[in-house]
């Protein structure tokens, strides 16, 4: 991917998450596009009370990943570099 074509996807990304950032500032947290990878995984970073928030993971899931695959199919996920790390434990 040529850096244009990763800077428009970069954009359209961060225009798609305006439609989950309302929802993430009402409890004073939000969402910043940190990159994405050659394999289309978008990289975000959680801010304000999202970063410890254990809802994050399910956030991302259910909120950021389908919002934005739905509107850009290329999409294939999406990872957090920071926040709560979810462990299963026996």
């Amino acid at each position: 991917m040529s850096t244009a074509e990763k800077n428009d996807l970069l954009q359209k990304i961060d225009t798609a998450l305006n439609d989950v950032r309302p929802h993430l500032k009402v409890d004073g947290g939000n969402v910043e596009v940190v990159d994405i990878t050659d394999d289309n995984i978008v990289k975000i970073k959680w801010v304000g009370t999202c970063v410890n928030c254990n809802m994050s993971e399910m956030t991302m899931r259910a909120g950021i990943e389908q919002t934005l695959r739905n509107k850009i199919p290329e999409i294939q996920s999406v990872e957090a570099i920071n926040g709560l790390t979810i462990q299963n434990h026996p």
